[in-house]
């Protein structure tokens, strides 16, 4: 995968065909806006948000528009039934889960 890539999902491809991922309102909200959007899309706490953008910063992907679309599709690849269906308070991986989580989804 090539590090400043986009990942395509397939609930980011409905806004594409809508005028480009850059242009997607929530992808260009302030960091702790978007942090509460994600928060109540995804079931994440900071802690695991932070954790996330930071790995995926490390891994070489500087620009933050693509390190929130990567984060986003992780989110996105993560996700379980229990949590979609608000049968868990926030999403998680256990220990060492985490890591692991992202090198699959940098793998695929």
């Amino acid at each position: 995968m090539q590090k400043e890539s986009l990942r395509i999902i397939s609930p980011i491809m409905n806004e594409k065909q809508n005028g480009g991922l850059e242009n997607m309102e929530y992808l260009n909200l302030p960091d702790r806006i978007f942090f509460h959007w994600c928060q109540q899309q995804y079931r994440l706490n900071r802690e695991i948000y932070n954790t996330i953008d930071h790995w995926f910063y490390e891994y070489g992907i500087v620009h933050i528009l693509y390190r929130r679309i990567n984060l986003l599709a992780f989110l996105e690849f993560a996700s379980t039934p229990e949590q979609d269906t608000g049968k868990t308070k926030f999403i998680k991986f256990g220990n060492g889960g985490l890591k692991q989580k992202l090198q699959e989804f940098i793998a695929d």
